[in-house]
Formats: structure tokens, sequence, C-alpha cells
């Protein structure tokens, strides 16, 4: 590409430092060699490291954290080394996650151990990496893959129904038979009340693959499936069983946790396949005295319930102080013979409480049970809003912690121990909690008459729902949790559970600075850190601050929470009601609808704030799985905006883009994540299966065919894109032909009459390439660039010197916004009545930089300021609502809707990095 001339004018210092750094963005720099090589320089200074939130590791048995560098700075097969603010050397495993097209490395992914300890700070630079004292090992024997932490020891399983045979320390055997449960009722009547019987099924592993080694880290994956009554096939009678299941354990050297990432597809019948129960089960062994064995469980903050199964404090008679101090601080008691005699010789009448539950059937409440064994009665022992979600069960010879993360923002879930009295006690952690209604996946109506695409057409009309018979289904949804799991030594003290609590609820994260991430280039160069250094931008900041603040508000003022909802936000407000439109069609919940993640995502990637993390983090969980469907005929496709994630009948790829996912998975490594965009990277063959356009089609005729299939340049490529250049970058299987593909088709958009702005072509899955047409088109969706397109293009024209594609996206950026009579001029007719002009006024100002148009930089801030969005005039605050008007007290702006939200947010963020200093 030749250098276009430098204009001050239309760059922020930010960007210009980015460009510098990135060595992809030489239309900023001229292209001047001596920026590249000082960005080679640069590149090879260490990197600061720093954890998301204050408290450093902590109990967490590890921390697996990205780091971005710039194009043509860190060759393949560099070593990495980390050291502790106090010079000591860490121990760290390093990997690659991503490639630059010239083969240096774009990200990797390190991984530290309990070694990272209580340090604060951390450096990251080339060199040669510390080793764990004892490196986790793994092997194979016997039929099970062994993981040694040189802590603890784990038999995982390579078939049968435990996934985890065992866990030992030091000999002893602390936990064993791990293994996934399932109970599941084929009716649901009106007012049911759990009198349908129940049929069991446990996990039946199919295939267990060591996915790394050490030595720092170590992940195993197993797959498999649920099966009835351990014989086998989902009636007990041979055959396959249902609810597949994919759960990674992962080890860390010199630990003594383990951490379990848990994935259930839903492939049943919703009319006749409720569950009752789904959880995660390990047998526990009781060695102790009943008086010394330990049961913890948490409450709220740092709340626990803390007996013992034989409790000798509050008895009428007093066994001594050091008796009853020793039992609440769970250690062994000392020998009864020093004990009151009056006590001892009364032990045998003293209960033993084998069994407790703690369930939180809601987000606000839970409630605590025990009893002294099954038949007999239950008694309160306490209860409160939001548990913690762990719990401990076990003695001074050893016993188990174990804790669900999101437990009340996830219910309904629950906490089980049972026979805690005898040999060996059950621990159970239900993800979906027994003692609540059936999980209850049917379609929420019938359709109401709208049996023909036109009356369907009517229905979206006027519930905003794209209604289709047999397409509100969940078959082939998703849900992924996380788990941890301690082999303590004896019982842990008050102070160590409170740690090990705090690490399920928020599991540490190592991050890169800003700083670091925007000086790599990565993710489009879009984006800048947090600037308020003129009124103009603190204005803007100040805004972009409350559209968050207030959306993550309404999440618990709304309780937006539940198994399979919590993540996701809600899409329009109703004023008159002073509620979300939770009810009406497709107003509800917003399953990515115009690019929230995206705007989360980047505002993190700006401010480094941990609450964005987070609220991002759950809304990637939450999407990429519940949102999207991973098998059956429309695996590979989202689901847009509805009642339910799953209900309404438009399937498509603007939902399950890569482009929303590959942010968390450049920043964690998290393997389940990768596992998703991998999927996708063929997914155009979906377009053979379901045309999206199948209701509004002008050509009746049309029929999918694998050599001319109908896509969009819009919302179609932009997500067929992030799939196959995630695949590329990453060097996946089949990165080789998703490259093919990518290149093929920016040639072939580029080479089409008007390109982007015909709107779409006829692939062919054979080539990999768009049909060329002859005629110029004129087909221009305000949908079509706010699903990813404008990231998408800005990545891959920093990668790829294709200058004809990047003419065909300027022109797009330049006009879509551009008056009529411009458009009119330029393509022979006018792009007809579009809105969201101020989400693409993002559009205008990367033309601006990319043509060095002052002109355009000038406009691109009329568009913000004046489009059809938020305007500098609103208020840009909330007012409070209490009863009547509202179910529970909540902010309240009505002004604010999600599709508003992320693309304001979007705009706000590249404006302010592309043209931030042509600001009026």
């Amino acid at each position: 590409m030749s250098p276009i001339p430098r204009r001050s004018v239309l760059r922020t210092a930010t960007v210009t430092a980015a460009a510098a750094t990135a060595g992809q963005a030489s239309w900023l720099l001229g292209g001047a060699p001596a920026h590249a090589a000082r960005a080679r320089r640069e590149a090879q200074e260490p990197v600061e490291i720093g954890w998301l939130e204050d408290g450093g590791l902590g109990r967490a048995p590890g921390s697996t954290f990205g780091v971005p560098w710039p194009q043509g700075s860190v060759r393949a097969g560099t070593a990495f080394a980390l050291t502790a603010a106090d010079g000591a050397k860490v121990p760290l495993q390093s990997w690659p996650t991503a490639y630059w097209p010239d083969g240096t490395l774009k990200w990797t992914a390190h991984a530290v151990g309990p070694e990272a300890g209580s340090a604060k700070r951390f450096t990251l630079a080339q060199g040669e990496p510390a080793k764990p004292a004892h490196a986790v090992k793994v092997t194979r024997e016997h039929g099970a893959v062994v993981v040694d932490t040189g802590t603890v020891v784990a038999r995982l399983g390579t078939g049968g129904s435990a996934l985890v045979r065992s866990v030992t320390r030091s000999g002893t055997r602390i936990a064993s038979s791990g293994r996934l449960v399932l109970l599941r009722q084929g009716r649901v009547g009106e007012g049911d009340k759990g009198s349908e019987a129940w049929e069991d099924f446990e996990s039946a592993v199919t295939k267990t693959t060591v996915e790394q080694e050490g030595p720092v880290r170590a992940v195993v994956r197993l797959d498999g499936e649920h099966r009835r009554g351990g014989r086998g096939g989902r009636d007990g009678r041979g055959g396959h069983g249902w609810l597949p299941f994919s759960v990674r354990l992962y080890f860390t050297a010199g630990s003594d946790a383990f951490r379990m990432v848990h994935t259930i597809t839903f492939d049943g019948d919703e009319q006749k396949d409720f569950i009752r129960g789904l959880g995660v089960r390990f047998t526990v062994p009781m060695r102790d005295e009943s008086y010394d064995r330990h049961i913890r469980i948490a409450g709220e903050g740092k709340g626990f319930l803390t007996e013992a199964v034989k409790g000798v404090t509050g008895l009428r008679r007093d066994p001594g102080a050091a008796v009853r101090a020793a039992q609440v601080k769970g250690v062994k008691l000392p020998d009864p013979a020093t004990w009151d005699e009056r006590v001892t010789k009364r032990l045998h009448l003293i209960p033993e409480w084998n069994d407790y539950t703690l369930a939180q059937l809601s987000a606000d409440g839970f409630t605590l049970r025990k009893r002294t064994k099954a038949g007999h009665g239950w008694i309160p022992a306490g209860g409160g809003g939001r548990a913690g979600g762990f719990g401990y069960v076990g003695g001074p010879s050893g016993g188990l912690s174990f804790g669900l993360r999101d437990f009340w923002e996830r219910h309904p879930t629950q906490l089980d121990i049972r026979g805690a009295g005898g040999a060996e006690a059950e621990v159970t952690l239900w993800l979906w909690s027994p003692e609540a209604r059936p999980m209850d996946l049917r379609f929420y109506h019938d359709g109401m008459g709208q049996d023909t695409y036109a009356e369907q057409l009517e229905g979206l009309e006027i519930t905003y729902e794209d209604y289709e018979p047999g397409f509100g289904t969940p078959y082939g949804i998703a849900r992924t949790s996380e788990l941890l799991f301690w082999a303590n030594e004896s019982t842990p003290s008050a102070a160590t559970l409170v740690e090990q609590a705090a690490a399920v609820r928020t599991p540490p994260q190592l991050v890169a600075p800003p700083e670091q991430l925007h000086g790599a280039g990565v993710f489009g160069g879009l984006w800048s850190p947090v600037d308020r250094s003129t009124p103009a931008k603190k204005a803007v900041e100040d805004h972009l601050d409350f559209l968050f603040d207030f959306h993550k508000g309404q999440v618990d003022s709304r309780r937006w929470y539940g198994f399979w909802d919590h993540g996701d936000i809600m899409h329009t407000y109703d004023e008159d009601r002073h509620n979300w439109r939770y009810d009406v069609g497709g107003y509800a919940w917003d399953n990515s609808e115009l690019s929230p993640d995206l705007w989360l995502w980047y505002a993190y990637l700006r401010s480094g704030r941990a609450d964005v993390y987070r609220f991002a983090e759950a809304m990637t969980r939450h999407t990429g799985e519940v949102d999207v469907y991973h098998l059956g005929k429309w695996a590979g496709l989202g689901t847009r905006h509805g009642v339910q994630h799953y209900a309404d009948s438009a399937k498509q790829q603007r939902i399950s883009t890569a482009a929303y996912r590959r942010f968390f998975y450049y920043l964690t490594a998290d393997e389940r994540t990768g596992d998703l965009m991998h999927a996708l990277w063929d997914s155009e063959k979906t377009f053979l299966v379901l045309d999206p356009l199948r209701k509004v089609r002008e050509d009746t005729d049309y029929e999918p065919d694998p050599h001319a299939l109908s896509i969009g340049f819009g919302t179609d490529w932009s997500g067929l894109a992030a799939a196959w250049l995630t695949e590329w970058e990453r060097r996946g299987p089949q990165w080789k032909a998703a490259r093919k593909k990518l290149l093929g088709t920016m040639e072939t958009i580029a080479a089409t009459p008007n390109g982007f702005v015909a709107g779409g072509g006829l692939y062919d899955i054979d080539t990999g390439k768009f049909a060329v047409p002859e005629e110029k088109k004129v087909s221009v969706s305000h949908l079509s660039a706010v699903f990813g397109l404008v990231e998408m293009c800005a990545e891959v024209i920093g990668l790829v010197d294709m200058p004809e594609f990047e003419k065909a996206w300027l022109a797009y950026c330049r006009y879509f916004n551009a008056s009529k009579a411009e458009q009119k001029a330029e393509y022979g007719q006018d792009f007809g009545n579009l809105i969201l002009r101020q989400g693409h006024s993002r559009l205008t100002a990367y033309a601006a930089v990319r043509l060095d148009d002052e002109a355009l930089a000038k406009r691109a801030w009329r568009e913000f300021d004046t489009g059809d969005g938020y305007a500098p005039s609103l208020p840009w605050k909330a007012e409070r609502r209490e009863g009547p008007d509202v179910l529970n007290p909540a902010e309240e702006a009505t002004w604010v809707s999600t599709n508003t939200t992320a693309q304001y947010g979007l705009a706000a963020i590249q404006n302010l990095a592309l043209i931030g200093d042509a600001m009026p």
C-alpha cells in the first residue's frame, strides 16, 4: 500500500503510538521504516502484568492469561520468563494462541501456579522460564490418566461413570468417584409438585484427551453423555444416552486444587425431557471420629456454618473449653479420656447430623437445613440472601472443599452433603436444584394463527418477534459452568476457607495493562486508552461510564439471573410499565443484538476495569453457549433476540459470530471458547440448511445451492470472516482452508461492482469465492455493519495487503451516512431511508483517517452528536423508581435502549481513537 500523507488533525497521540508499535497501521505514519524498527525494539521490553482485582492469587490453583505482541516483534518459539516485583522468579508455562501473517507471535498464553502467591505485580519478558519445584506430570496407566501435581494425585477415567476415579494427597484418599448426575422426569402437569417419577442418569465417559501436560499446567478433557442406571443407553437397555457433556479438568504444579469447566448440550425433547436435577458428585471417605468430622458451608459474604457431625458445644454438660474450642477451630479433639466424664460416657446419645442441604432457588434467598439420616425429619439450620456456593466436608485426616461459581446468579442451585456420619459422605453440587421446578424449555406460545410467512411478518410488526412453527426449539443449546475443588490434608482454618470461597466466587485473573494491549495493535486498532484530556473528551468518557454503570445496575435491580439467563441483558424498555419488555416478542432478551459484546470488550480493553471485564465475561459465556446451536441442523447458527433465548425463528451468523468470542479467548486462552470458534470455521454450510432471507426474498425461486449460496456481505460475511480469520491466526486444523476462504471472499467482494454497496453475492463452497456479476446493484441495510463488520474489516485490512478490498470498504464507510444526493451521484441511486446514523459515524471516521480527509472527520463528529442515537442534550442520569411503580427499587432511564447503547459505545470508543483530536 502506498504511503498516505500525515495530517495531525486526524490523529490522536494514542493512535499514533498504537500504529508505531503495531507495524500494521502504516497509513498514519507513512510506513516509515524507522517506526517499524522502533516497534520491534520496544516490543522486546518487558510487559508489566498485574491482577484484575486486588488480592493476588489467594487460594486459587493458578491463573492463565494472554498477552499480545506487535507484528514482527516476537518470533515463534520464543520463551518467556515471569518475575515478581520482589525479584522472585515465578514458574511459567507459555504457548502461542495466535500468529501474525508473517509467522511472528500475535498472542501468547501463560499459566502460573501457587508460586505466584501474594505478589501484586509481575514482569513478563523473553527468557528462560523458572521451573516449578514439582512439575505437574501426566501418565497413562491401567486404563486411567494420572495427573500428579506434586501435592495431589488424580486418577481420571477413560470409560465408565467416573470422570475422577480418585484424588489422593500424601497417599491418603481425599475423594473418589467424581461423576455427573442427572435427574429427569417425562411430564409436567399444572401445579406439578414433583409427584412424577424421576429417572436417574450418570455420566458415561466415551473419550479422554490430554490437551496439555505441564510443567506448570495440565488440562484433560473428558467427553461423554448421561446414561441411565449405569446400564448403558437412555432407557437402560443399551444404545446411546443423552445430554452430551464436555468436561475439562485443570491441574497446576504444586497445587492442592483442581478446576472443572463443565459443559452440557441439550439434545432432548423439550416436551417430555424435563431436567429435575443436574450436578457433579464426589464421594469423600470419612475416617475421623464423628466429633472430628467437620461441616463448613458458606453463606453470605464471609459467613459460614461451622459445625461437626457430632457436636460437643452447647451441651448441658461441658466437655471442657479446650475441647469446644478445638471443634469450632476444626482441629482434632483431645483424647476423650481428658474430657469431663459426664460427657464422654454419654457421647453415644448425642445425635449425628449426616445430611446437609443448602438450596438457592432464587437470586435473593437460600435455605439451609440438616437431618440425622434419611427417613428422619429435617430441621432448619439457617438461611439468607445470596450464598457463596462453597462448602467443605472432612476432618483432621483430610477433606474436600468444593465450590460452584456464580452460584446465586445461576439459580436454582444447591449443595448437598449426605452420609457424613458413615464411612463415606457424598457431596453434590447441583447446577440445577432438584428442589426447584423442573427445567421447562418448552416454547412459550403457539403462534396465534401465524401460519404463513405473511402472517408471521404481521406478527413481527406488532410484537417484533420473527415467529415460525418448529423454530422455537432448545435442541442444541449449551451451558458451561465452572467449579473448584481442594484436596485438603486437614480441615482448613476459617481464614483459609474464606480464601477458598473467594477463589470460587471471583477466580483471580492476571492481565496485561491497556497500554500493552493497545500498543500491540490487536483487534483492529479501533480503540485507545481512556482519555479525559479535554472537556469534550471527558464528556464522552463520562457518558460511556454512565451507560455501563446503568446496565450493570439493571442486571441486579431487574434480577436478570438464572441458569439459562445469566450474562444476558434486555433489549428495550417499556416506560409505561417502568420495566423492560421482558414479555414482548423480540424486545426481550438481547442475544447480542447490535453487538453489546463488542462494546463491553472494547470498554474493558481501554479501561482495564475489573467490573467491565466480569460483565463482558459473563456475557461471552452466555451468548456463545445459550444463544447458539451446537447440535442439530442449525449447529453454528445463533438466535435473534426474543422472550426465550432460542424462541425467534431468525437463526443467523450475526449471533454465533466468533467476533464476539475472540476477546475472552485471547485474554484467557479459555479452551471452551476456542472450541466454539473452531466449530464455526465451515459454518457457511448452514446456508444450505436455512435461508436467512426466506421470508422476505423477492426471488421466490431461490433454492440453496452449494455453488451459488446467497450470502450477504454484511451480517453474514462478517460472521464467516471472523471464524476464518480466527482459525487462520490460531493456526487451527483447518487454517489453510480458512485462509483461502477469507482471501477468496475478500478478492471477490472487491471485484463485485459497487463492492459492499451491492449487499451480497452468490458464494461457492468449493472455491471459497463469490461469483462476480456484471451488473451494478445497490442494496444497503442499516444492519449490515453493526454485527462486527466494521471491526472485522479493520482487522483484515491491517493484515492483508489488498487495496481493492480496502477501496470497496472505504466507499461503503464514506457513503453510508452521506447525503442522498452524494449517494445518487456516486451510485446512480440513493440508499433509501437509513437509520443508526450515530453508530455509523465510526465508519465515516475510519474513512476519514484512511483517506486523510479532514472534512470527513468533522462530518463524523456531527453524525455522532446529531445522529439518531444518544444526543449530548440528554439528561445522562437515571431516576430512582420505587413501589408501586416497580417490583423492586430500580434506576430508570427511559431514553436508554440496549441497541443504542451498544452502537453509541462503539462509535464513541472508535471515534475517540481515530479522530479524537478532530473533536469540535
